[in-house]
This record gives C-alpha cells, structure tokens and sequence, in this order.
C-alpha cells in the first residue's frame, strides 16, 4: 500500500491532447509545413515539446525551420495550453480523496516547467503539492531518466518507501523503473493496455477510483 503517489500530467491527469494537436498545428501552418493528425500527435507525445516537435517536423531538427517552429509552438501553447485542456472524469474526486486519506501527491511531465506549474495551479491548487516539468538546462534530466521524480520525492520531503508512479505511457514505465518505483499504469489515456503490456506494464488502473485500493 502507497502513501506517496507521483503522477504524469498529460494523459493521465489532464486529457490535454486537443490543445496539444492544436498547438502543434498552428505552428506547422506558421511555418508552412505539413500539419499532423490528432492521432499522429497522440502518438507523437511523451518525451517533451522539443521531441514532440521533431515527430511532427519531417527531418527533424534538420529542418532549416525547426527551430523557429518549436519557439512558435511553445508560445502558442503557453498561451493557449487552457482552452480545451480538463481532468480526465474521476481525477479531481480521487486526488481529493488520496489527500484526505494523508496521502502526498506530486507531478513530474516532460512538458516544459512553466506549463506544467501553471496547469498544476490551475487544476489542482488544493490536492497537488509539488509540480516538476521539464528544465534540463538546471541538471534535472527529462523522464525517463529518474531525475524529476527523485527531486519531486526531495520536495514532498519522503524518501521512496510506500512511493508509487502512476503514468499512461512507455516513458512513465521506464521511469518508474528508472526511479526504483513501482508503476501503476493507467487506461484512460494515450495509450491502451495493449501497447502498456508490450511496454513492460504489470499494474493497471481502469478509472481514477481505481487507485483507492492501493492507498494505505
């Protein structure tokens, strides 16, 4: 039984793959290159706004546009990262209910530091208490390397024991197991049970009021 829980953002709390595709796009169009389906996006994500970019950009970093598209994307989504991004049905009601039973609670994404605190803040302002994204340029590695979640355990002031990872996808499972965590995966996200099984998932969550039974 788990009384620390460190969540994934993107598809696992917030279903936040509209605004995502829509950002990604509108960068795409900027910059007159070829726009991307929202299932091409949904399968893009997971590993950061800088790699999401280079899936979507056909060559990559090498395109001579690259760079300026992934600056059109990040200002785009920062200011727009709201309009249809929500929790997933069931995620507010369980993250109260983890807290109200002494639970802590935290949040480590790939998507870059500022989104994540902001989203964090918004949604969540009473139940998550520490919020990490992605800010490599400090020496915190971007998942799955175990540095996000290692600093968030430093934060919650709890060491690793009766400490559980819940993410939707392959990079939450390899940080898990990167961090010396056990992993929950969820089912309600980008990924399906399928794709988590072949991807070394052994946990599983079929809705947020799944995870009352690991709290303890």
């Amino acid at each position: 039984m788990y009384s620390t829980y460190i969540f994934d953002l993107d598809g696992t709390l917030l279903d936040t793959l509209d605004d995502l595709y829509l950002a990604v796009n509108y960068a795409l169009r900027t910059h007159h290159l070829p726009e991307r389906t929202r299932e091409e996006v949904r399968a893009f994500v997971g590993n950061g706004v800088r790699m999401l970019m280079i899936r979507a950009i056909e060559g990559g970093e090498r395109h001579p546009l690259f760079s300026d598209a992934l600056a059109t994307f990040q200002q785009y989504y920062l200011e727009h990262s709201l309009d249809n991004t929500r929790p997933y049905d069931g995620v507010q009601e369980m993250l109260h209910e983890l807290k109200a039973r002494g639970c802590r609670l935290a949040v480590v994404s790939n998507k870059f530091h500022t989104a994540t605190a902001d989203l964090c803040r918004h949604f969540f302002p009473d139940t998550v208490s520490v919020a990490i994204g992605e800010h490599e340029a400090e020496g915190i590695r971007k998942k799955p390397a175990p540095d996000t979640v290692v600093e968030a355990l430093r934060k919650l002031g709890v060491t690793r024991e009766n400490a559980v990872y819940v993410g939707d996808s392959d990079v939450d499972i390899a940080t898990a197991r990167n961090a010396q965590l056990p992993c929950i995966s969820v089912l309600w996200g980008f990924r399906d049970r399928q794709f988590l099984t072949e991807h070394g998932a052994t946990a599983f969550a079929s809705r947020p009021s799944d995870l009352f039974e690991t709290c303890g």
